[in-house]
């Protein structure tokens, strides 16, 4: 088996840490398996080095600086390695072996990379190499960088490029946990989980793996991520299933939105609550909801919305805080779910102004992490789809 193994730089923030990476990796590679190693800083050193930085510089003297963590780190690692009879190679920006390579904008130049990529893993019988996570170079030879969890997104996308079975990240986290254990009790690890849900969580917070490593993820590609302390890269933590998906969808069925409108209403706790339990009980789904100042909007499909207003009816007659429900029918919902939008600045003006000069009122627009849903006139709904597609 061929795997990418990422050591964070909590994971090799001392020297103790550093012995039970190399020890993991040696005995995947005494168990026979390809191994191709990407290191972070060690512990906090990069965030230390751009600190220190209290003078005007460039972009490429600041890149120089901050790569001296992954540069140290490689090297550490390396020597634990060969120290236990493994054959390792350390690989850094300059290396004549280096893969990650971006363009003059700073951004990856998937082409050289996947063919750099691609040598380096006809190379990997009987090497290991340990490379540079966070740092790229570019055409001229000098260092760049990816960004925030740049060694992630190196990590994968390696694995992708190196046809590995599977990528490792190795984190100061028990995989993807139910919740933050520092916080709440009982936390206990996911051992599974999508691409889709992993992106809304890392976008609101979660971190486990960067957003933008993600990306790289297929659905040939395993990525799996375990704590330093487990020991073994080839069990254990949270596998992450799927790809994340690019995707324009127009829901076929007729929607309405059913309107509750009351005094105060964000200032009653369980309000929601007791609005969804009533249509829940009857079982109707809803498609979306959308809160205001003083109304909350469901979505359901419009056959079964007189049913729905039915209910919502009862509870404003029985609540002192609502005042009246209402209700829009024919209404037509557009999705776009992609995991570029929220690195996309502009995104809701590229799509609000476009609609707007095309004189086609928006009911709603819901966002989250990931995706950005429209809903508009029924009527409007193919011209809408159309907008849609062009700007993206």
């Amino acid at each position: 088996m061929r795997v990418v193994a990422k050591f964070g730089g909590t994971s090799l923030g001392s020297g103790d840490r550093i012995n039970r990476a190399a020890d993991s990796v040696a005995a995947a590679v005494e168990q026979g398996h390809e191994i191709a190693v990407v290191a972070s800083a060690m512990g906090s050193t990069t965030d230390e080095l751009l600190d220190d930085i209290k003078f005007d510089t460039s972009d490429q003297d600041r890149a120089e600086i901050v790569s001296m963590g992954e540069r140290t780190s490689v090297r550490m690692l390396k020597a634990a390695l060969s120290a236990r009879g493994v054959n390792a190679v350390f690989l850094e920006p300059g290396s004549d072996d280096w893969p990650v390579i971006t363009n003059d904008l700073g951004e990856v130049d998937v082409e050289a990379t996947a063919e750099r990529a691609g040598v380096l893993a006809e190379r990997l019988d009987g090497v290991v190499p340990v490379i540079t996570g966070f740092l790229a170079q570019n055409l001229d030879g000098d260092v760049t960088t990816l960004g925030r969890g740049g060694s992630d997104t190196t990590a994968v996308m390696l694995g992708k490029y190196m046809d590995a079975d599977e990528v490792v990240i190795v984190t100061d986290v028990e995989g993807v946990m139910t919740g933050d254990p520092r916080v709440v009790e009982g936390a206990r690890n996911v051992a599974r989980i999508t691409v889709d849900e992993l992106r809304n969580l890392s976008f609101r917070g979660a971190e486990v793996v960067a957003p933008s490593a993600l990306a790289y993820k297929d659905d040939d590609l395993s990525v799996r991520v375990v704590h330093y302390q487990h020991g073994d890269l080839l069990s254990g933590g949270t596998s992450i299933e799927g790809r994340f998906e690019n995707l324009i969808d127009m829901q076929e069925e007729k929607l309405s939105c059913l309107t509750v409108a009351g005094r105060a209403i964000r200032n009653r706790p369980g309000i929601l609550a007791d609005l969804s339990q009533a249509l829940r009980e009857e079982d109707i789904n809803v498609d979306a909801v959308a809160s205001g100042m003083d109304s909350v909007t469901f979505y359901v499909q419009s056959d079964l919305a007189e049913e729905a207003e039915r209910l919502l009816h009862a509870e404003v007659v029985a609540g002192e805080n609502l005042s009246s429900v209402t209700v829009h029918d024919d209404v037509a919902a557009i999705r776009v779910t992609g995991g570029e939008l929220p690195n996309r600045p502009g995104i809701i003006e590229g799509l609000v102004v476009p609609l707007a000069d095309a004189g086609i009122n928006i009911i709603d627009l819901i966002t989250s992490a990931t995706s950005v849903a429209v809903f508009v006139d029924w009527d409007d709904r193919e011209r809408t789809l159309e907008i849609v597609q062009n700007q993206f």
